[in-house]
């Protein structure tokens, strides 16, 4: 039978705004003396959440992991688009905003709901003959981009004042809730960007049950172990 070491799994962590996925991942590498680990779905720099970190022999799960549906909280910035769909674009219109109520809110978006045929935005990481969209974004260059099938389960709005409006979507992997704001934006006829965004759901994992990362890099090795889910419960999973 196949051994497995008490940090061979998966830690979940509260990401905060500022990092990139890959700042905690190294964090985590570098702190508690981990050769390997790695992450379950990119989130944006701005974005929080629940990120899965895998260690040890558990990256081997991190493809299996990453297929799992999402449910994400955020804020959509009405009236103002941007060339990444989010906050941290630069704004290519401004355009006012029609009179709106949640109820026309959940209406435009409850036509997203369903299989969709989404085109990633030019600031992402997918990448054209090997060149990430993000950095042909940075020269100035768009091209074409592939729409991706992804599915919509439920996208309802919580409540709305004036250009903001702060929803609640679930949906499979490979979404781009930013997309998701742009179209929605477009649909309503004055554009819109994401303003900020949270992950709350990966697969069966909760962000209830992660620890924030500033709590985490203040754990010992042997307390940071023990927030550790077991290879064996993985692949239970």
């Amino acid at each position: 039978m196949k051994t497995f070491t008490s940090t061979d799994g998966a830690l979940l962590v509260d990401k905060p705004a500022g990092p990139t996925s890959h700042d905690i991942v190294d964090a985590v590498r570098k702190i508690f003396g981990i050769q390997k680990a790695g992450h379950c779905g990119t989130l944006d720099p701005q974005a929080t959440g629940l990120l899965i970190i895998v260690l040890g022999q558990a990256t081997k799960l991190s493809e299996r992991l990453m297929a799992d549906d999402k449910v994400y909280s955020g804020t959509i910035s009405l009236g103002t688009t941007t060339n990444s769909y989010d906050a941290d674009g630069e704004v290519v219109s401004s355009l006012p905003v029609p009179p709106l109520t949640i109820e026309l809110l959940d209406e435009a978006a409850s036509s997203f709901v369903g299989d969709l045929l989404q085109q990633p935005p030019m600031v992402s990481a997918v990448k054209k003959d090997g060149v990430p969209l993000y950095k042909l974004a940075r020269k100035g260059v768009e091209v074409e981009r592939k729409p991706r099938l992804v599915s919509i389960y439920r996208f309802r709005f919580t409540s709305y004042e004036e250009p903001y409006g702060v929803f609640r979507v679930a949906c499979t992997k490979g979404t781009y809730v930013r997309s998701l704001a742009h179209e929605l934006g477009q649909k309503i006829g004055c554009g819109a960007h994401l303003a900020t965004l949270r992950r709350h759901v990966s697969g069966r994992f909760d962000v209830d049950a992660a620890i924030p990362f500033e709590d985490l890099v203040q754990l010992s090795r042997e307390a940071m172990t023990a927030r550790v889910i077991p290879m064996l419960e993985l692949l239970r999973g």
